[in-house]
């Protein structure tokens, strides 16, 4: 079992240490806030590590807030040097990040946190962490922790194998439920690293054939593209379904590409810094 307090420490020496010496200009890590929920917390100043915790609620990825720090704050000025806590998860996003050339390494500092698994908010593991079989993250400038000794479960799928017995009819019905639900909050989005367009097509008031409406239709467009663009980019963070308030099954699209992109390419995001195979490989020879 993971020692919360003794890593809560190794991670405040290791945060007052860049900052001190500036080797970074903010840290993002977690903090315990005033109801007792643990949540992402930024630190620009030595004097305040102390806020920064570790515990089995640090269920955020934090690699979603370095798109903030992607510019300079000030005209003239280089962007900041961020670090950065991560689980395994989180650090195959910041390679997808490097692969599109969405961040420049130089500039991050990852801590690597060796993981268990995390909690919700009922105190029970998350489902994302009961198939997850990575325990390292695939980068790091320092690994806090002893990787625990964690089998990677059997089946990865049998939640989707159980949406794909139902007949195409039933199947679809059970979606358009679902999509019914959606409130268009866009908070899946929001909390998506992958999802960092300045202008979502979503949103746009010049579409034809995407709105944004809240008509079954438009919401129906709305998650399946939503999905495809996160093909071969999604790393199973699982963030969208933990953060949408009306309890949308959304991993359920997502890993049924991410199982189509494995199946056919060989390939899992943020394993590597390659981008996706399926961004330039349709089509074929010439």
């Amino acid at each position: 079992m993971s020692d919360y307090e003794a890593l809560t420490q190794q991670i405040r020496e290791q945060a007052r240490q860049l900052l001190s010496e500036g080797r970074v200009d903010c840290v993002i890590g977690y903090e315990v806030g005033p109801r007792g929920v643990t949540r992402p917390a930024f630190i620009y100043d030595a004097a305040d590590v102390d806020r920064l915790v570790w515990n089995a609620s640090c269920v955020h990825n934090l690699v979603t807030y370095l798109h903030d720090k992607k510019k300079p704050q000030r005209r003239g000025e280089e962007p900041p040097r961020v670090a950065v806590v991560v689980k395994p998860c989180d650090s195959r996003t910041i390679n997808v990040l490097l692969a599109e050339r969405q961040i420049a390494r130089e500039r991050i500092f990852a801590i690597g946190m060796a993981c268990e698994g995390t909690v919700g908010a009922d105190g029970e593991p998350l489902a994302r962490c009961t198939r997850c079989g990575d325990r390292v993250p695939v980068v790091y400038d320092v690994l806090l922790g002893e990787p625990p000794n964690v089998s990677p479960p059997q089946d990865d799928y049998p939640d989707l194998a159980r949406i794909e017995a139902m007949p195409p009819a039933e199947r679809l019905a059970f979606w358009l439920g679902e999509f019914d639900r959606c409130i268009r909050c866009y908070a899946c989005r929001q909390v998506c690293p992958g999802c960092y367009c300045t202008t979502c097509m979503f949103e746009r008031d010049d579409g034809l054939w995407v709105d944004i409406g809240i008509e079954v239709s438009g919401k129906h467009i709305f998650h399946l593209g939503r999905a495809l663009h996160l093909a071969g980019r999604c790393v199973e963070c699982d963030e969208c379904e933990r953060v949408c308030p009306m309890g949308l099954p959304l991993s359920l699209l997502n890993r049924r590409l991410v199982r189509e992109v494995d199946a056919t390419f060989h390939y899992h995001a943020g394993r590597e810094e390659t981008l996706a195979p399926i961004l330039f490989e349709f089509g074929g020879s010439k």
